[in-house]
């Protein structure tokens, strides 16, 4: 266990970092951000995550829809996500040219976070819903902790335009539709078809139907959050 006393972390950043377990005693927190998986947060011993779920919620309703178990909800789930993203997708093309693909404080630009969902889309879509064994689409891009990546099939020197990556999200989005249109309450509580070797996600075997289907769904709400969030830093810039 690594121990920090009387450390000074002031504008310290922790990236992908596991604090399962952390405790922190005295600390000085003012003007602090957290952002990723947190669960069980007791904060001078109030748990306060059932308070900022809820607010999550009231400000993100789709997330109610996600979460459901009716074909009906998920539906208008992912309408909802695709109306959101053509909505940004609108408002990045008035933006200064290449704005697309600035990246803010170390994070994914636009077409980088759309190359990502195209990954999440083989891999949590095609592979644990469809049970497909297809290599992933090659401008896929993956965080760097997943392994083997150019036996996947990705291509790591690709630099693709907006454009080209629409292309794909489009082909990608119109398969998700047509299994939506067809899948029964039934079916989402199958046992996910995934194929029986060692290839990404790892972590995939034993869920069932729906959970991988809403993997995809949380990706893509939760990247055009982080999406929203780095245009409007960009456009505050352009502004000074």
């Amino acid at each position: 266990m690594r121990r920090f006393d009387d450390e000074d972390l002031t504008t310290a950043e922790f990236r992908e970092c596991d604090l399962s377990g952390a405790r922190m005693v005295g600390v000085v927190m003012q003007n602090v951000e957290i952002d990723g998986l947190v669960t069980n947060l007791k904060v001078n011993g109030v748990e306060v995550m059932p308070y900022v779920e809820a607010e999550l919620d009231r400000r993100h309703p789709v997330r109610l829809l996600i979460r459901s178990d009716e074909p009906g909800d998920l539906r208008k789930a992912w309408r909802q996500l695709r109306d959101d993203w053509a909505t940004t997708l609108e408002r990045v093309r008035s933006m200064p040219e290449g704005s697309e693909h600035q990246g803010v404080d170390g994070e994914w630009s636009m077409v980088e976070t759309l190359r990502h969902l195209v990954f999440v889309h083989d891999s949590w879509f095609r592979r644990c819903v469809l049970g497909l064994t297809e290599p992933f689409t090659a401008m896929g891009l993956a965080t760097p902790f997943v392994p083997d990546q150019e036996e996947l099939g990705l291509d790591q020197s690709a630099r693709p335009g907006l454009d080209e990556v629409l292309l794909v999200r489009n082909r990608q989005a119109s398969e998700i539709e047509a299994w939506l249109a067809e899948v029964t309450p039934e079916q989402l509580s199958q046992p996910a078809p995934v194929p029986d070797d060692d290839r990404w996600p790892p972590y995939a075997k034993g869920r069932r139907v729906q959970q991988c289907l809403v993997t995809v769904l949380n990706e893509e709400r939760e990247h055009h959050g982080f999406c929203m969030r780095d245009l409007d830093k960009l456009s505050r810039r352009g502004a000074l």
